[in-house]
């Protein structure tokens, strides 16, 4: 349905039916009740918390194996995106992503190429989220730490990462 006509019907309700219908989204899909839940706590904090969870989860889990979907991962932050998270949160969560793959890394050993394609990505997304919000340098310490835990991980991950540090650093 065109926006245009979601407006016009919208019109059409009283406050009453409008709040009936509010609810009823609310209860009926989970991406709406975060949403409402977000704006009325306006509490970034925990979002990021939960979404850092969610990231951690896929190669940390508190029981069983790591699952390292990335698509899980990824989604987490795309997510906290919609939900509206302010600048710096949305920064701390894309770096926290890259930041948990080099140390899954270096826990466990080399991964697969889609692996460090997804992190190259990632990072570079943060990068250029953290120019255009000009807030590079708040990030400075952790965009290096990040590069730096990549000095023994094999397939150009460090030298890919360190292309694109040193295009927004120095």
């Amino acid at each position: 349905m065109a926006t245009a006509n979601l407006k016009k019907h919208l019109t059409t309700l009283s406050k009453d039916e409008l709040v009936k219908h509010i609810i009823e989204l609310d209860k009926k899909y989970k991406t709406v009740e975060e949403f409402h839940h977000f704006l009325l706590s306006s509490d970034s904090k925990s979002t990021v918390k939960k979404y850092k969870e969610v990231i951690e989860n896929e190669y940390y889990p508190k029981r069983g194996e790591p699952k390292m979907r990335l698509s899980v991962a990824r989604n987490a932050i795309g997510e906290a995106k919609k939900l509206g998270l302010d600048a710096l949160s949305l920064a701390d969560l894309m770096l926290f992503y890259v930041e948990t793959g080099v140390r899954f890394t270096n826990d466990y050993g080399d991964i697969d190429e889609a692996f460090y394609n997804s992190m190259e990505s990632m990072y570079l997304k943060a990068l250029k989220f953290m120019h255009k919000e000009r807030m590079l340098e708040l990030y400075r310490t952790r965009a290096e730490s990040i590069l730096n835990n990549t000095r023994d991980i094999g397939w150009g991950f460090h030298d890919t990462l360190g292309d694109y540090f040193y295009e927004f650093y120095d």
